[in-house]
């Protein structure tokens, strides 16, 4: 009886709460492009301005778009640079206005959605567009109603979030993805790992969301490599699985948010011009074996996505394996491992560590606060 008393004990119900998000649609598959003109038949929309890089407009993937939105293609504006400047997203927003848009198609990575959510956040309450998102990369910010949007002056980042800026519908063609450069393909693939493994061990975890972490992680441990080693339609199955692999990273996000590496690559990036993808690089296996240390009981969907033993009863040395095999993924790509590969200059890594032991206050995603001197150490490990 006693026995019986204490497993009952251990045991409990699952509680809390998972909130849905404004995403209705996600349309994926080679040629799936195609599907825009249909989507804006049944939403009834007319003008759509898409937002781009200019390195992408010129590409044959805005082509794909221009022409299945046909008539309805109000303009295309080719401003959008990384990191989002307020700038840039305050012209995007004027040209919306200017050309009456009633929806925006954001096409490429995490800086041109970015800048979709932000220029559509300034527009509010008066106009509320529809968003429609057509991904080139994987840094599934499209899955998301969150914002980031960097200060010229200053170089900070900060965020906007609101449910009516996200997609309604992303259409995930991989096809479109083939001209996207190998190492931005990969980078953002660490981004979506990032998301996975951030996700898994958040003290908001959710029993979905862990699911899909390890399932994310699993697609992009076998598919990654290959997306960018094969050719032809191998490479675009490969390329379709990892696409798969970003969405399950992130989904239920809002629920759970992120850690310890998105905050150091939230202020890494725009104070030395780094691509996010390319601070997970960098940032997330250091923060995986801070986390080892304080919450390593959370870090069973991650083992379960590598193939990483996990006892539960001793979860610590299968966590430290996890960072451990996460480094050695990375490792297996040409990409920046440190900072000091990524140009950040020594001296100065010590002025963002205030800015993140802010966020990290503001955010409450690791279980205790950090000192400055803590969050210096992971600087300082990460160099």
């Amino acid at each position: 009886m006693d026995a019986v008393k204490a497993r009952s004990a251990v045991m409990q119900a699952p509680a809390g709460e998972f909130n849905l998000s404004r995403l209705e649609r996600v349309i994926y598959g080679p040629g799936k492009i195609a599907a825009l003109k249909e989507e804006m038949e049944r939403r009834t929309l007319e003008r759509a301005v898409v937002a781009t890089t200019d390195v992408v407009a010129g590409l044959p993937v805005l082509k794909s778009v221009t022409d299945a939105l046909g008539t309805r293609c109000a303009g295309v504006f080719t401003g959008v640079v990384q990191h989002v400047p307020r700038g840039t997203v305050n012209a995007l927003g004027k040209e919306l206005e200017r050309l009456n848009a009633d929806s925006v198609i954001s096409l490429g990575g995490g800086s041109p959605i970015d800048s979709c959510k932000v220029a559509l956040y300034g527009l509010l309450p008066g106009r509320e567009l529809i968003h429609i998102a057509v991904p080139t990369t994987l840094s599934a910010a499209e899955y998301t109603h969150a914002g980031g949007v960097t200060d010229e002056s200053t170089r900070v980042k900060s965020g906007v979030y609101d449910p009516r800026v996200m997609p309604r519908t992303v259409i995930a063609d991989p096809q479109l993805t083939l001209a996207t450069p190998d190492w931005l393909w990969v980078t953002t693939g660490m981004r979506a790992l990032d998301h996975a493994i951030e996700c898994a061990y958040a003290i908001r975890h959710q029993p979905i969301s862990d699911a899909l972490a390890a399932k994310s992680i699993a697609l992009l441990v076998k598919h990654l490599p290959a997306s960018i080693r094969t050719e032809g339609e191998e490479r675009l199955a490969h390329r379709g699985h990892c696409q798969m692999a970003a969405w399950f990273s992130i989904y239920g996000a809002m629920n759970t948010r992120f850690g310890l590496s998105h905050l150091l690559g939230h202020q890494i990036g725009p104070r030395w011009d780094v691509p996010h993808g390319v601070t997970s690089c960098i940032t997330l296996p250091h923060a995986m074996r801070f986390m080892a240390e304080i919450a390593a009981d959370r870090f069973g969907p991650v083992a379960e996505g590598f193939g990483v033993p996990f006892d539960p009863s001793n979860p610590k040395p299968s966590a430290l394996a996890c960072a451990g095999r996460t480094a050695e993924f990375i490792a297996q790509f040409d990409v920046p491992r440190t900072l000091r590969a990524a140009g950040v200059p020594r001296e100065e890594i010590g002025e963002i560590v205030a800015p993140i032991v802010h966020e990290l206050e503001r955010m409450q995603v690791v279980d205790r606060p950090l000192t400055e001197q803590e969050v210096l150490g992971l600087l300082e490990a990460s160099y």
